[in-house]
């Protein structure tokens, strides 16, 4: 019999200590010999990666190789991804704390290969037993340098450059006879979704020959080639308006399968693998749907063969362990991330490990919803919303739940329908939370991307405004108790929305943006003319950068707003915290502030994420006032007495 109480009163299952344990993120599938590798985050050692290992993809036969002492995380564009090779029985892998490439051999010790100084990420073979690399400069911290380069494996060296003409790059790949280079590149003020290009070249093994652009230019994102036994280079190209697939043969692209549908995703990490080449010209790939992604397995004329139905929303990492079976990295609505095996003539699925599973009642579990709503201009935004759930309790009749709002990162990122113990973690306490894939965010094509350009700050506040009011007007949350989160970019939309809105009751910015001008000036070379396209070009848009930062629109914040910060973030500094903090401050405007030493952009250790989650919760529990369920820490919140 469930017990009646109001809506973020109930007791869960979900601790903010369970939530920590869930945090081992996976990431980086890859296959070698019929063996399976991937990343694994612990936040229970201070968020430090390790490489695991599945011997013949074997559930029985998994096992850690990374050895204490050493994290496999590059900071290549700071995000990293792709920190390892696995080939021919030998690793090697970046090393976060001195972002030297190691060698690892199995039952030895990790040995240094590259001197300090250089970052390397996106690590792949070359030709006899030599290493092909992206590798980022930082000798001379002033002046960053990205670039292709080949490596012996000798001790000491830091590689031959053999492509340096762009701004960045990624996926050096060889191809199958060792004789041709393909790669991706972009530049400035470009990010990798906006315009690319793809090279190919002749390669000897020591110097690139014939160097030419196949894909890609204006108002194209082409990126992830994979080369086929007979030169076939296959690619993912949004000249479509959508990533679809593509290939280069005999000198002519030609599309594999075009749809209006999202292959690939935005480039925020390197080492995407969105699909994966199998015997007689069968490819196998996954897009997204309405309901999550979807996989299909596509023949060598193009058409879908076979689409698998699987219990899956998000599917990504896709490695071809042998002619029969490839593996991925799967995560359901139901259910936490997974490294899996399916069996192509089948359709079996194996999973090999999920480090945390949810072990929820499924009575407790939120499920989410897609829902289109409209915002301004007569448009259509997009969002996740997920109703209160638990086994246990239930609200009084007619009480409508506190709704948490959540902005993503990015901006140019997405928010999807997997299972997240962070978002159970409201829900099951009797709130609503609303994931919103605000105008910008990826997975509905370029022209769905494009609509943030010039004009972050605008539409991304417009639409979660808008989102707000949808639910509220639809019965779905309480108005009067509605709080916006967000973290990065989507910090910067919680501190925007909350200075041009009174539609918010609260919000919590975790490392957001305060001050767009500062941020054009003090970032790392990666996003340092991100907002070129966001805002305009810098310093000669500066009027707009002025009025579109929430530090100047001080009068604006009537709602209480919680800080979040961690004290060695390179992407958003911990001073777009600070100015916000003590100006808030000054007005005597309701403010909570925690900075947490050693974290970065992102917390990964257990103690930072216990303490927010519980800071947040003791946070709107006082601002909407109701008591939470559990002994939480008391949160401090400065001049809460105050307002009106």
């Amino acid at each position: 019999m469930t017990v009646i109480a109001p809506f973020g009163t109930w007791a869960s299952p979900i601790s903010a200590a369970r939530l920590a344990d869930a945090g081992s993120d996976l990431a980086d599938l890859r296959a070698d010999g019929g063996d399976l590798f991937w990343i694994e985050t612990r936040p229970k050692e201070r968020g430090r990666q390790v490489l695991m290992m599945a011997r013949g993809g074997d559930p029985a036969m998994v096992r850690q190789l990374t050895p204490e002492g050493f994290n496999v995380r590059t900071r290549v564009h700071e995000y990293g991804g792709a920190p390892f090779l696995a080939s021919d029985g030998k690793v090697w892998f970046a090393n976060f704390g001195d972002q030297r490439l190691y060698l690892q051999r199995d039952g030895l010790a990790p040995v240094p290969l590259t001197p300090e100084g250089y970052r390397f990420a996106d690590t792949a073979p070359g030709r006899e037993g030599a290493l092909l690399a992206v590798r980022e400069d930082h000798t001379d911290p002033a002046q960053v340098r990205n670039g292709i380069v080949a490596l012996s494996g000798a001790p000491g060296e830091a590689g031959t450059i053999l492509f340096d003409e762009a701004d960045f790059v990624a996926y050096p790949r060889l191809s199958r006879n060792g004789a041709g280079l393909a790669w991706m590149a972009w530049d400035h003020p470009n990010m990798p979704w906006d315009d690319t290009a793809l090279f190919v070249a002749e390669f000897d093994g020591a110097r690139l020959a014939g160097v030419r652009q196949i894909a890609g230019g204006p108002g194209e994102s082409a990126m992830e080639p994979q080369w086929a036994p007979d030169r076939t280079l296959y690619f993912l190209s949004d000249r479509s308006g959508f990533w679809n697939l593509y290939a280069w043969r005999d000198g002519d692209v030609v599309p594999v399968l075009v749809k209006r549908a999202e292959f690939g995703g935005p480039l925020w990490t390197l080492g995407q693998a969105n699909f994966a080449l199998l015997e007689g010209g069968h490819i196998l790939a996954r897009w997204a749907g309405a309901q999550g992604h979807e996989l299909g397995l596509i023949g060598a004329d193009g058409a879908i063969e076979r689409g698998f139905d699987l219990p899956f929303t998000s599917i990504s990492s896709l490695a071809r362990l042998n002619e029969k079976c490839v593996a991925m990295l799967v995560a359901s609505a139901e259910e936490t991330a997974a490294v899996a095996t399916l069996e192509i003539e089948t359709g079996a699925v194996t999973i090999v490990r999920r480090p945390s599973p949810a072990e929820l009642d499924p009575g407790g579990v939120s499920s989410p919803r897609p829902v289109e709503f409209p915002t301004a201009a007569g448009l259509l935004a997009h969002a996740w919303y997920y109703p209160p759930a638990s086994a246990d309790f239930d609200a009084p009749a007619g009480e409508a739940p506190p709704l948490v709002l959540q902005a993503h990162g990015g901006p140019t990122a997405q928010a999807g329908a997997a299972l997240r113990l962070a978002v159970q973690f409201w829900t099951s306490r009797g709130f609503a939370f609303a994931d919103v894939n605000y105008g910008g965010s990826s997975g509905y094509g370029r022209a769905y991307r494009k609509r943030l350009e010039g004009r972050w700050g605008v539409v991304d506040v417009e639409d979660v405004i808008a989102a707000a009011r949808y639910f509220a007007g639809e019965g779905l949350a309480d108005p009067r108790r509605i709080a916006i989160r967000g973290g990065s970019a989507g910090g910067f939309t919680v501190l925007a929305a909350l200075a041009q809105s009174d539609v918010f009751g609260a919000g919590a910015s975790y490392f957001g943006v305060a001050d767009l001008g500062a941020l054009a000036r003090d970032t790392h070379k990666f996003e340092s003319r991100y907002l070129d396209g966001l805002v305009g070009p810098w310093p000669a848009a500066k009027a707009t950068y002025d009025e579109r930062s929430p530090i100047n629109h001080l009068e604006g914040f009537a709602s209480p707003l919680i800080i979040f910060q961690g004290s060695e973030d390179p992407i958003v500094p911990p001073n777009q915290a600070h100015m916000i903090r003590d100006a808030l401050r000054v007005r005597g405007a309701a403010v909570a502030y925690m900075e947490f030493e050693g974290e970065s952009h992102g917390f990964r250790r257990a103690e930072t994420i216990i303490a927010c989650a519980q800071a947040e919760l003791a946070f709107y529990g006082r601002v909407f006032g109701f008591t939470p369920a559990g002994d939480l820490p008391p949160i401090a919140i400065e001049n809460l007495e105050n307002r009106a």
